[in-house]
């Protein structure tokens, strides 16, 4: 079974430790300790708190098929004449979309805009982490 610390599980989640310790003291998260005392979580268990979190209604403008939605902030954009680059930080998430600039000019878009990227692929390669 996979089991991360609490400073593992928070670079997962590109939050602080102090959050994650505050989210287990809550009980909203589930941990245990290890042999050595130390607070861990079962990966299940983390990836169930993940779901929940990302279960956000409200972040769906509208009906779509694409569930791959990450909330973020502008941090980049860069426009020419016809097309722009968009940079999005969602957590730990580096999140770049090329469009038109009709398209940024119609969202507003700016650095400091919360926005949504939606990704809808036909291929997603998925890769094994090595532990650290």
């Amino acid at each position: 079974m996979t089991v991360f610390r609490i400073s593992e599980a928070a670079g997962l989640l590109g939050v602080s430790d102090d959050t994650v310790r505050r989210w287990v003291d809550a009980g909203r998260l589930d941990a245990t300790r290890d042999g050595q005392g130390h607070r861990v979580i079962r990966g299940t268990d983390l990836a169930a708190f993940v779901r929940a979190q990302a279960a956000d209604p409200d972040a769906r403008s509208e009906e779509s098929s694409a569930r791959n939605r990450l909330r973020g902030i502008v941090t980049a954009v860069v426009k020419d004449t016809v097309m722009a680059q968009v940079d999005i930080q969602a957590g730990p998430f580096r999140v770049v979309s090329l469009m038109s600039r009709e398209a940024v000019d119609d969202l507003d878009l700016e650095v400091g805009s919360v926005a949504i990227a939606v990704i809808k692929s036909t291929t997603v390669v998925v890769e094994r982490a090595v532990a650290r």
